[in-house]
């Protein structure tokens, strides 16, 4: 067998992955990067945020036409074709990953394809076909991803459902639509199958969608859904599906009552675990045999020379804390491997920032009321509404609003949702203030041009401003 020895050994090219396989190579490491998928390019790039937002580009400006009376236009009869959707998915897609195959194959490091498995802590066998090359390091980096996590609800495997990865690859329109779960992915493939026509019911465990947003931004949610004739029931049990003829159907529990409800297609959007299966993890560390991959703010994982970054981690599953999290363990595996004595890196979440691009679109940065209070934090909140703001008046903007979080010794901004129009773009205004630890005072004495979105963002700053005087007093 041959055998191949570096400082630093990556298992996964995705967004993690090549973060950290380039700052260890730039840092003077002799690095690799395992890839044993049947594509390459990542979760983000080939099954999650890329392709999802093309197909609900789509959705949202065949939403946008049939609103097209409010405006006073006449739309003449059009019709949706999700094959043409799927097909410039598809085609995007390709740019998008064939420019990471790129990268992966040219970068400062050994690129090699084959499934990776642990035979001790410093060794892995990498498995290409019939070919098997030993390949040691003196530290690993876990870049894997995550996979769809197994169903637990009986029947369903029997009636057949969709996942987040075949959901955007469907041609066929289904009539209607049981979406199981209520998180990021299910509600923007839903609402992407509802804008389009397809008649979709949710059923959510929690009592809310989104539930790790204030109550208020999933009360803003799920009004706007019900607008568009979803049907929505939360604080569920799922207890089992059945299948007859060209019917699917779940019952569940909601309130001491048994229900049902039937459709053509369920979608399975009941979340995602770290994809370490095959990997043999429990042959560095008994710590790993939970199939659960710990890390600390270095992102060091509970054997010192291995790290791990991106979804694998089940932190926060957005990609541009997964190129931080790649960055920082790519650096401290680097220094680990090269016997460079500096202090380790280590990951801050204070930006820690998400969105959800649904219509309306969720965009938040930084603390929640509920997490704020946790910690422990004094702090005042504020928020204003879209209804009353004269720019997204004039867009015809029914649901959403602006939250904003400060602590009270300073007015510093630690935390904002946004749930409204442009959300994922308006939020970087508050993540550029809270990187420079700013103030409510601070954002409310920029000039904002009128009328614009943004100009908002300043009617709630003004009002926290006015709440810390008034308790000053």
């Amino acid at each position: 067998m041959k055998t191949e020895a570096f400082d630093v050994v990556i298992i996964g090219g995705g967004s993690a992955g090549y973060a950290a396989a380039r700052t260890a190579a730039s840092h003077g490491a002799k690095t690799a990067v395992i890839e044993g998928g049947e594509e390459i390019g990542g979760l983000c790039i080939l099954r999650g945020c890329m392709p999802s937002k093309s197909l609900l580009e789509s959705s949202h400006r065949w939403h946008q036409i049939l609103e097209a009376d409010e405006f006073g236009l006449e739309v003449r009869p059009v019709q949706p074709h999700l094959d043409q959707i799927v097909a410039r998915k598809k085609k995007l897609i390709h740019e998008f990953a064939s420019y990471r195959q790129n990268q992966l194959a040219t970068g400062p490091f050994t690129f090699i394809r084959g499934l990776a498995r642990f035979t001790d802590p410093h060794t892995v066998i990498v498995k290409n076909g019939n070919e098997e090359t030993a390949v040691t390091a003196t530290a690993f980096i876990l870049a894997t991803g995550s996979r769809i996590a197994d169903v637990k609800i009986p029947g369903l495997a029997e009636a057949g459902y969709l996942t987040s990865d075949t959901a955007l690859n469907l041609t066929k329109q289904p009539k209607s639509l049981i979406v199981l779960g209520g998180g990021v992915v299910a509600v923007e493939l839903g609402q992407f199958y509802a804008h389009i026509g397809t008649q979709v019911t949710f059923i959510q465990r929690s009592p809310h969608l989104v539930k790790d947003n204030d109550e208020e931004v999933s009360a803003t949610l799920e009004a706007a859904f019900r607008d568009d004739g979803i049907t929505l029931h939360t604080g569920t049990k799922l207890l089992r599906a059945e299948h007859t003829a060209d019917t699917k159907t779940v019952f569940f529990e909601q309130g001491g009552e048994t229900k049902q409800v039937h459709a053509e297609e369920i979608l399975y959007a009941l979340g995602r675990v770290p994809a370490v299966d095959g990997l043999d993890l429990a042959t560095i560390d008994p710590a790993f045999a939970d199939g659960r991959v710990h890390v600390n703010e270095s992102m060091r994982t509970a054997a010192h020379h291995v790290f791990a970054a991106g979804d694998v981690t089940g932190l926060h599953e957005v990609v541009h804390i997964a190129i931080q999290q790649g960055e920082i363990a790519g650096y401290n595996a680097a220094m680990l491997a090269t016997n460079t004595e500096r202090p380790d890196k280590q990951i801050d979440y204070r930006l820690k920032a998400g969105v959800t691009f649904t219509t309306p679109e969720i965009a938040t940065v930084g603390l929640t009321c509920r997490e704020t209070a946790a910690k422990g934090i004094n702090f005042v909140s504020a928020s204003y509404p879209f209804n009353d703001h004269g720019k997204s008046i004039i867009m015809g903007t029914k649901h959403g609003f602006v939250k904003l979080l400060a602590e009270t010794k300073r007015g510093e901004i630690i935390g904002a949702s946004i749930i409204g129009p442009h959300a994922a773009d308006l939020i970087h205004e508050i993540i550029v203030l809270m990187h420079y630890h700013g103030t409510a005072a601070d954002l409310a004495a920029i000039p904002h041009y009128h009328p614009t979105l943004a100009e908002i963002l300043t009617y709630p700053a003004e009002d926290i401003v006015d709440q810390l005087a008034s308790d000053s007093r």
